[in-house]
């Protein structure tokens, strides 16, 4: 019994020993992942400076983020000598996009900057592209759809089916209107219609000044579809065809600055916590030292990062051309 009793205390101790020593190599790991991942993003955007231009990317679906703002009022106090923006956005909700425009607006007022459309700045992300004075597309990029939706389920006719009613006890007829679980009333859909053409004349006026437009060329272009550079350029909701190297050129003859100066990246989101592929290797690693329920816990907070950008609330700029603009 004794000898089996050691036998147990040997093992017990064994298994402490190499737990601390995966956990330690796990955190060591971690470490170094992080090390490469703030070189990589270059810290906080200190890698802008004088002798630079800024190069900051607009991608996917654009909400409200004061972060975003913040880090565009970092650059704004910065030494970098322009600013060239890279879209590419389907828009988002009127609300994210008017804030990104102002604060776009007060970074140029500090800096020149010019908007290079990778592939599509639409809805939304046209309204970001106005901000400059100066809008870059290649032929192929899509811009426009200058227009303003309100888009919500109605699951009437499915409670029906299922035999569910949902009742409610409301202030006032417009209050929670529409709430999807009964037919829109007149009343609630002219007070969305209200909504929708209010905050569409908004978007019209920003883009006739923003754009020099007359009457009629804006009834040409805020129909609500997309167009492609080569046509953009014609109905003047572009300046030019070309890349960043248009973009440089343009700022060298225009706005004077140095033609040798590098074009370094500043990042707008360059938290800790948000390098997709920091969580990424964090998960392997700890999978990798037998830590699977951890590395799942990480995996499963990346894809509720990304539901939780899916879910756009309130009124939106955003092109979706697989339903309804």
């Amino acid at each position: 019994m004794s000898l089996d009793s050691d036998v147990i205390v040997d093992r017990r101790r064994i298994r402490r020993k190499l737990t601390f020593w995966r956990v330690a190599a796990v955190v060591v790991a971690i470490a170094a992942i992080g090390a490469v991942g703030v070189i990589a993003t270059g810290g906080r955007g200190s890698l802008t400076g004088g002798g630079s231009i800024a190069r900051i990317s607009i991608e996917g679906l654009i909400r409200s983020d004061q972060e975003r703002v913040a880090a565009l009022e970092r650059l704004e106090k910065s030494q970098a000598a322009a600013v060239i923006v890279h879209i590419n956005s389907p828009g988002g909700t009127t609300a994210g996009s008017e804030q990104l425009y102002d604060a776009l607006v007060r970074l140029k007022a500090k800096k020149p900057l010019v908007v290079v459309v990778e592939g599509l700045a639409a809805s939304g992300g046209y309204i970001t592209a106005i901000a400059a004075d100066h809008i870059i597309a290649q032929q192929s990029s899509l811009v426009g759809s200058i227009g303003v939706l309100f888009q919500f389920p109605n699951f009437t006719e499915l409670l029906k089916t299922v035999g569910v009613k949902v009742e409610e006890v409301k202030s006032s007829p417009l209050k929670a209107a529409p709430n999807g679980f009964e037919p829109t009333s007149p009343e609630a859909r002219a007070a969305l219609d209200a909504l929708v053409k209010d905050s569409y004349a908004w978007f019209r006026g920003l883009v006739k000044e923003r754009r020099g437009m007359d009457d009629a060329l804006l009834e040409k272009v805020a129909d609500g579809r997309v167009f492609t550079g080569r046509q953009a350029v014609d109905l003047k909701l572009i300046d030019q065809l070309g890349d960043e190297k248009a973009a440089i050129a343009w700022l060298v003859a225009e706005k004077k600055i140095k033609s040798d100066l590098p074009v370094r990246d500043f990042k707008l989101s360059p938290r800790f916590g948000d390098l997709t592929f920091l969580r990424t290797a964090a998960s392997i690693t700890l999978d990798a030292f037998g830590l699977g329920s951890v590395a799942r816990q990480i995996e499963q907070a990346g894809v509720a990062q990304a539901v939780d950008r899916l879910g756009l609330d309130g009124m939106l700029a955003l092109w979706r051309p697989a339903g309804p603009n």
